[in-house]
């Protein structure tokens, strides 16, 4: 966590000292006013610490204020560094090609304090269309053919929510548009495949109490996210077996004689050694001859065992957020090849990646819409 938190600092910091540079350049600033914005840049740098510190001793106002201040210009920030970078590679690109020979190059490379306003007029348009779109929590539906439908049923609904990261910044109204859209699809059953809960956990009681009026016909289920680990596993795991989940870390469950789930906790716990280890392949193992059942593996992390191919029709996963801000899925799908959507994989299996319902740290998206997913089992046409 040390380690973490000073890379962090070297990061976030660095970025605002990036700022702080455009800043200087274009408005050359007086020694108080240097001060006054070093202060506020500090101040919002060390934001997220003083948010978990205030929450921790119950200052639930403050905490939600700095919250929504700090979080949202974390966001304002990124996208501001993102786009001025950009902007830095086009100018360049400019002067090489002048350099190079080619003339006329230098009406279009912005000068003085255009190098500033450009891109931080970009980033407010940019900030406030994600700050919207993180609040358009819309249905995504695909429908998948199948063999293994019990005789008499045509249909089988499952409805995925992930990442939706309960706190401060996801609860109240962000909620209650998550749990609206459950509601109207109808699901037969609700999964939650990893970081539900967020942050600290004492204020989530409305939150616990929301969710547990969805009451699907075959129930829900859910897995662990490392978000879980962070916020403190034991009081997750109560919190969200109170919102109604069957809780699987490392086990199976059959619904009936319809569909089998098999779930994993997050890789997190096994690094801290705070579970043991029960891989999918051992559980997908010990299914025995019930192979003909429906089987879906819940797993937060969008990696796929090549042992465990063929044991299950598909497996539903979260994690990646698809990058939540541009251009940061470029990152994300470096690490998570199989990033957003669904993915046929070998021996008949399936993953599906959601994009996620909430979001962390900043309450932006762009380029990566918030989802509720809705996945649709339907009986292969005998033809």
């Amino acid at each position: 966590m040390t380690l973490f938190f000073l890379f962090y600092l070297l990061l976030y910091g660095g970025i605002h000292l990036y700022v702080f540079y455009k800043l200087q350049a274009a408005y050359p600033l007086s020694f108080p006013a240097k001060t006054i914005v070093i202060g506020a840049f500090a101040s919002m740098v060390i934001s997220p610490v003083m948010v978990r510190l205030l929450e921790r001793h119950g200052y639930e106002l403050p905490a939600n204020t700095f919250a929504h201040v700090g979080y949202l210009w974390m966001g304002l920030v990124f996208v501001f560094f993102s786009t001025s970078i950009m902007l830095d590679m086009w100018r360049l690109a400019m002067h090489v090609g002048t350099w190079l020979g080619a003339s006329g190059l230098q009406g279009w490379m912005p000068q003085g304090r255009m190098r500033l306003l450009l891109p931080l007029a970009a980033s407010l348009l940019l900030t406030g269309y994600g700050y919207a779109a993180a609040l358009r929590i819309a249905p995504e539906t695909i429908t998948l053919e199948t063999d293994k439908l019990p005789h008499g049923m045509s249909r089988l609904r499952i409805v995925q929510i992930s990442d939706v990261h309960l706190g401060l910044i996801v609860s109240g109204g962000r909620l209650e548009r998550i749990c609206k859209v459950i509601e109207e699809a109808n699901p037969d059953i609700l999964v939650s495949t990893g970081d539900l809960l967020d942050g600290q956990l004492d204020g989530l009681a409305s939150s616990v109490e929301r969710l547990k009026r969805i009451q699907p016909r075959f129930g829900k289920v859910a897995v662990t996210g490392n978000h879980e680990y962070y916020a403190g596993i034991e009081q997750c795991v109560q919190l969200t077996q109170a919102a109604g989940f069957r809780l699987l870390r490392g086990e199976r469950f059959d619904v009936d004689d319809i569909v089998r789930f098999v779930g994993v906790d997050d890789i997190t716990g096994y690094r801290g050694g705070g579970s043991e280890f029960l891989s999918e392949e051992r559980l997908l193992a010990g299914m025995g001859n019930r192979r003909d059942m429906l089987t879906i593996l819940l797993k937060h992390r969008p990696i796929v065992s090549e042992e465990a191919l063929g044991a299950f029709d598909l497996q539903l996963s979260g994690h990646t957020h698809a990058g939540q801000i541009l251009p940061f899925s470029l990152i994300t799908r470096l690490y998570f090849p199989y990033h957003r959507g669904l993915y046929p994989l070998q021996k008949g299996s399936a993953l599906y990646v959601s994009r996620g319902t909430g979001t962390w740290g900043p309450p932006i998206r762009i380029g990566s819409d918030p989802e509720v997913t809705i996945i649709d089992f339907v009986r292969r046409n005998a033809s």
